[in-house]
Parts: C-alpha cells; sequence; structure tokens
C-alpha cells in the first residue's frame, strides 16, 4: 500500500503536471539551469517510484524510473543538497554503490567544487566501510576514502556542522584521536551545546583514557538536553570510573524519563548496591523480580543485599529462589560461598568452594573457563586465609599459576601478600626477592615487593622503588601507595606531599574520599584532631555510608574520652553498616569502657577478638576493662597476649610507647595480683 503521504503527494502531482506526464512516466526536459519547479517536480516522482520500488522488492521498472527522475532532479537545481542524499539513499536501496560512486564521481568531473557530489560520494564510502571486511573489521581502504572526502568538505565548507560531526565519528573509528578531537570541536566552536559532539568528543576521550574530561563532555550534553540515552552514557562512565554513587544519581534521572526501561532499571539497582544503599537498591530489584518472576539475576542481588545487611535469613531465601530458577549455574553456587562465609560457616564455604573446582575440573579449559577457575581458587585462597589456614592459601595460589603461566606476578603477589597477612615477612621478603628477579619489569611485582620493604623499616628504600613507578597513566595509584610507604616509615612530610599530588590526578568521588580519609589518619596520628576530623567530616559529608570515617572518627573522640555521646553515635552507624566488623566493636567495646558501661564493653571487645584475633590493641583494650572489673588475672592474660602480638608487628607499625603502657600495666597488675594473693594468705 502507498503511505498517506505519496498519496497527498501524488495528488499534488497530478493537480499541479501536465496532463500526459504521469502516463508517459518519463523524466521532462531540462528546462533552466535552476529550475525548482522542474526539479521539484522530478523529485516529487522520484521519490514516489523509489517507495514503489521498495514496496514491490525493488523491481527493475520502478528502481529504474525513481534513478531517472532523481537524476533529472539533481541536474535543474544543482543547489539542492538533499537531492543527492535521495539519490544516495536509493542507490544504497537498490544495492548499486558502484553505480552511486560512478554517478559522484562524473559530478565532480564536471565541477570539482560541487560540495553535494562529495557529500554523496563520503556517505556511499561510508556505508561500503564494512563490505569485503571480515566479521567485525572494516574496510581501511574506503574508510581512508570516506575521511578524504569529508576533509575536502569541511575544509572547503567550514561551516557545515554536519560535515564536521561526520568527520569525527569516521576519525574515531580510524582511531585518529587527535583528529577526530579536531573535528568536534570545530562543531562545538559553532554550536558549544551541540548533543551529539559533545557525546562524540566525549568518547575520544573514552578512547584514550581521559576519564575526567570525558565525564565534562557528557555532564554538559545532558545539563543541556537531558535524554534517557545521553544520561545512561554518563552513568556508564560513572560506573566504569567505579564512582558508583554518581552514576546511580544520574541513572536516576534517566528512569524518571523512562520509567519503562528496564535496562536503565537495571544500572540503577547495580550501582545502587555498589554503592551500598542497599535499601534503595533492594526495592528495585524487588520490582525487576516482580516484573520478571524468572529473572534469577535480581533474585540472586536480593539475597546479596540481604547478607551485606547480615539478614541472613532473607538472604537465603532469595538465594534458593534463584536456585529455583537455575540452579546449576555457577554463579548462584559461588553466591551460597559467599552467604556461608558470612554466617561464620567457613569450614563449609571452603567445602562448598572445593566441591565447584572438583566437579568443574577438566584437563584442558577454554579462556573464559580459566577466567572462572582462577577467580574460583583466588576466592578459596582467602577463605583459607580468613581462617588462618595460611600454608593452604598459598598452596591454592601456586594453582593458578599452574592454569594460567601468564598470570606469574599476580600469582606472587598474591603469595607474598598471605605471608605479610601471616606476619611470616621473612618469607614475605624471600617470595618478594625472588618474584623481582623473574619479573624485574612487573608494576604489582614492584608494589608489593615495597610494602614488605616498608614492613621491615626499609622505607627509603622501599620509596625509591615506588617513585621509579611514576611516569604513566597509574601515577594516581602511585602516588597513594608512595603515601602508605612513607606512612609506615612516620614520614608525615612526604606523605602529605604524596597525597596532595594523588588528589590532584583524582577525579570520582571514591578517589577523593579516599584521600580525605588517609590524610584524616596521617593527621591523627600526628595528634593534630582538628585537622584529622575535618578530612573525616568531607569523607562523611560526601558519602555518608562510609563506615570507615564514622568508625575513625568515632573512635579518635573516644581514645581522647571526649565528646563520648557523639562518639558513640558515629560507631553506632558504622556498625550499622557492617555489624560484625572487628575493628568496628572494638572501637565501640572502648567507648564504652569511657562510659564505664565495663560489661557492654566487654561483650564488644570479646565479640572483636572473635573477628580478628591478633590485634595487640584489642587485648590491651579488654584488659584495660578487665582491670576496672576488678578481674587481676584476666587482665594479666590479655596485656601478655598484647605483648605477644606487638612482637609479631613489623618494624613499620610497631609503636614503642604502646608498648611500653602495656609493659607497665602488666607490671603493675603483677604487682597487684601479688600483694593481694599475700594478703589473701596472712588472712588465712
Amino acid at each position: 500500500m502507498i503511505k498517506p503521504f505519496l498519496v497527498l503527494l501524488l495528488s499534488f502531482v497530478l493537480l499541479t503536471a501536465a496532463p500526459t506526464a504521469f502516463a508517459q512516466a518519463t523524466p521532462p526536459a531540462a528546462g533552466a539551469a535552476t529550475d525548482k519547479a522542474g526539479a521539484y517536480y522530478n523529485f516529487a516522482m522520484g521519490h514516489l517510484y523509489a517507495e514503489l520500488s521498495a514496496a514491490y522488492g525493488n523491481r527493475g521498472e520502478y528502481y529504474t524510473k525513481a534513478v531517472e527522475f532523481y537524476k533529472q532532479a539533481v541536474k535543474l537545481d544543482p543547489s539542492a543538497t538533499f537531492l543527492l542524499e535521495e539519490l544516495t539513499d536509493l542507490y544504497v536501496q537498490g544495492n548499486q554503490l558502484k553505480a552511486a560512486v560512478t554517478e559522484a564521481e562524473e559530478l565532480l568531473r564536471q565541477n570539482s567544487e560541487n560540495l553535494s557530489a562529495r557529500r554523496m560520494l563520503g556517505r556511499i564510502y561510508m556505508r561500503s566501510i564494512g563490505d569485503g571486511a571480515p566479521q567485525g573489521k572494516i574496510n581501511e581502504e574506503y574508510l581512508r576514502k570516506a575521511i578524504e572526502q569529508y576533509v575536502i568538505i569541511t575544509g572547503k565548507d567550514p561551516k557545515d556542522i554536519d560535515s564536521w560531526l561526520t568527520l569525527g565519528r569516521l576519525q574515531r573509528v580510524a582511531q585518529n584521536s587527535v583528529e577526530a578531537e579536531k573535528a568536534f570541536k570545530k562543531v562545538l566552536d559553532s554550536d558549544a551545546n551541540n548533543e551529539d559532539a559533545l557525546t562524540g568528543l566525549a568518547m575520544v576521550y573514552s578512547d584514550v583514557g581521559d576519564t575526567k574530561n570525558m565525564i565534562e563532555m557528557l555532564r554538559r550534553a545532558t545539563d543541556r538536553s537531558p535524554n534517557e540515552r545521553s544520561l545512561s552514557t554518563l552513568g556508564s562512565a560513572y560506573e566504569q570510573m567505579r564512582d558508583h554513587q554518581s552514576a546511580a544519581e544520574v541513572f536516576k534521572r534517566a528512569l524518571a524519563l523512562k520509567p519503562d526501561n528496564v535496562q536503565i532499571k537495571k544500572a540503577l539497582a547495580q550501582n545502587l548496591l555498589w554503592s551500598e544503599q542497599y535499601d534503595e537498591a533492594l526495592k528495585h530489584y524487588t520490582e525487576l523480580a516482580e516484573m520478571d518472576p524468572k529473572d534469577g539475576q535480581s533474585h540472586l542481588r536480593i539475597s546479596e543485599i540481604y547478607r551485606r545487611k547480615k539478614v541472613f535469613d532473607k538472604a537465603r531465601a532469595a538465594l534458593n529462589k534463584a536456585k529455583e530458577l537455575d540452579g546449576k549455574s555457577l554463579e548462584v553456587r559461588y553466591d551460597e560461598v559467599n552467604l556461608l562465609d558470612a554466617e561464620g560457616k567457613t569450614e563449609e564455604a571452603i567445602a562448598t568452594l572445593r566441591g565447584m573446582l572438583d566437579e568443574t575440573a577438566k584437563k584442558t579449559y577454554s579462556a573464559g573457563e580459566k577466567a572462572s577457575r582462577t577467580m574460583l581458587i583466588e576466592r578459596l585462597a582467602e577463605l583459607y586465609r580468613d581462617g588462618r589456614q595460611y600454608g593452604k592459601a598459598v598452596e591454592a595460589v601456586r594453582q593458578i599459576g599452574e592454569l594460567e603461566p601468564a598470570a606469574g606476578p599476580r600469582v606472587a603477589a598474591n603469595i607474598i601478600e598471605t605471608y605479610r597477612i601471616a606476619k611470616d615477612y621473612a618469607a614475605a621478603q624471600a617470595e618478594a626477592d625472588a618474584a623481582l628477579k623473574k619479573y624485574p619489569n612487573d608494576r604489582v611485582v614492584k608494589v608489593v615487593r615495597a610494602s614488605v620493604l616498608a614492613d621491615l623499616g626499609r622505607v627509603d628504600e622501599a620509596a625509591s622503588s615506588i617513585r621509579s613507578l611514576l611516569g604513566n597513566d597509574k601515577d594516581r595509584e602511585t602516588y597513594v601507595t608512595l603515601a602508605q610507604i612513607y606512612e609506615k616509615g612516620k614520614n608525615f612530610t612526604e606523605m602529605e606531599k604524596a597525597l596532595d599530588a594523588a588528589e590532584k590526578l583524582s577525579d570520582s568521588k571514591p578517589e577523593k574520599e579516599s584521600i580525605y580519609f588517609m590524610r584524616g589518619a596521617m593527621f591523627e596520628k600526628q595528634k593534630k584532631y582538628s585537622a584529622a576530623e575535618a578530612e573525616f567530616r568531607k569523607v562523611i559529608e560526601s558519602n555518608p555510608q562510609s563506615a570507615n570515617a564514622l568508625n575513625y572518627l568515632g573512635y579518635m573522640l573516644a581514645d581522647r574520652d571526649v565528646r563520648l555521646e557523639e562518639a558513640s553515635e558515629l560507631i553506632r552507624k558504622a556498625l550499622e553498616i557492617d555489624p560484625t566488623n572487628g575493628a568496628y566493636l572494638d572501637s565501640l567495646g572502648w567507648v564504652y569502657f569511657r562510659l564505664n558501661r565495663l560489661d557492654e564493653a566487654e561483650r564488644n571487645l570479646r565479640l572483636s577478638i572473635e573477628r580478628m584475633a591478633g590485634d595487640p590493641t584489642v587485648y590491651d583494650h579488654l584488659g584495660d576493662v578487665y582491670l576496672k572489673q576488678g578481674k587481676v588475672k584476666e587482665a594479666i592474660a590479655q596485656w601478655q597476649l598484647s605483648l605477644k602480638e606487638w612482637e609479631k608487628t613489623p618494624q613499620s607499625e610497631l609503636d614503642p610507647n604502646e608498648v611500653a603502657k602495656v609493659t607497665k600495666k602488666l607490671e603493675s597488675a603483677r604487682v597487684r595480683l601479688a600483694r593481694e594473693s599475700s594478703g589473701a594468705n596472712r588472712e588465712r
């Protein structure tokens, strides 16, 4: 059927054209050099036959008539650029690209300044970029020819925004980022808020890893003309930067414009989860599960949210639902491992994960299977470390090297870190030295070896090794590592310089928050408490869910015995976010000690030791609680444990003042116990 537009057009033609024109169905002879009325007539007839040709499978008669009418229209009015565009589309519709090229080249032979013909030729070359090339590849010759035409067009007509945009896109396909940037900027010189140019330029910056400018371009585009497409692109950019809080905010705006878009809703839910906005994420995942009851992924994410909130019964229920939908999925089974671990059932988690590895064992693996298996083995090693089975953790990690020899540097780094966690610094150094000889240019190996050197008190040597890594796109990470090295050496002047340098290279909220936190800890160690509090407040203002900042600030207040109620509130907020965190439980126990709520202090400190046994400070705190309760023997036992752990502490973290304080308390308690025992004997 002929479209309504064509019916109207046909009526117009029949009323205005010569009575025999349609019956003859041949283009009239050319009249004046520029005959706009004649050109329009020919365009109308060409458009009609093009529609008929498409409707009847590009039959030769209709197609030929359409071409003839369009060509006649171009002759009658060469200035009408849309005519060549229509003719170009017709050639593409009929798969007559060679004819189109011939037509354009003939026009250029007649007049080399005919930009419409060049646009036609450029468009044909663009349509041909995928011809004759393997799937997923491009035809380099046609790409080069298309670029050549648009370079000429924009050179002769600098105000042609559409051609500049096309040239920018072509240059990006050709991976000519500098030229692509120039082309898009030419558009912005004429139209500072052109959405296509801003988005195109953002993609160029993305290609070269310039995330800061990419975000800026996308923000300008969405501020000027927000739509779900541009907002989704901006949200994905934030997600790529791991700034999930900003990503969630942008996806909220996109969803408001397109409430029925499931993909946007999923992206929003995922970034809410990643940014620890659990309640809101749960709301969206629940809605997604209701929209598609067979969506196992939504039930998995619901399980993960409840697991992170420590609501294990609901986490288990959601996981069981996911099992019903796809019980054989490795992801579902892996989530069960994580849930068992969160429930404190470490041995069950290990057994389940080992079962998964045994069941999926093969003689050879595809690249995807190797990646999945590597992830599972790394998780197994982590579980072994959590259970203080360090030898088994090392054995597990070595399996990765056997599976994927190219992962050697990462395997070495993982083993070194395992020895560090086990406080076996001699083994860590030996492994690090061997790894450096084997992989002398590997960044990760150099970083973990420098950390071992700093643990052993060789801070200058460690810092020098890290500084040698400066000078590439990972400089921010390098400066952060350098700051950590100087922190171990208590060289706060150099640490501050490194943090300042890292902050200048920080683009996302999480990156900036991490710098504020490290600077706050640095000021606290220097007893610059006002400055430290200001930095922690900046973290909390940026991310109210930062449990680390809430806890550190609360502990800092409690340790100084000031603003104890505020300290208690801050620490409780941290524990609401992470209820089983051993460090946070220690902080709460300590603030309760300061408030003289000794039973609550004891309970929280004992829970802390269950979660992270081996911290000398927690044993010290519990010793203080026991002494105040009059349990002198118990206090002595805790201070002995504290000193024993201080002996294992690396040189960089050893605090002689704290050791001296614990030693003094232990000696005083022993004297007191001796006196009490002597008095009791005399009474008998």
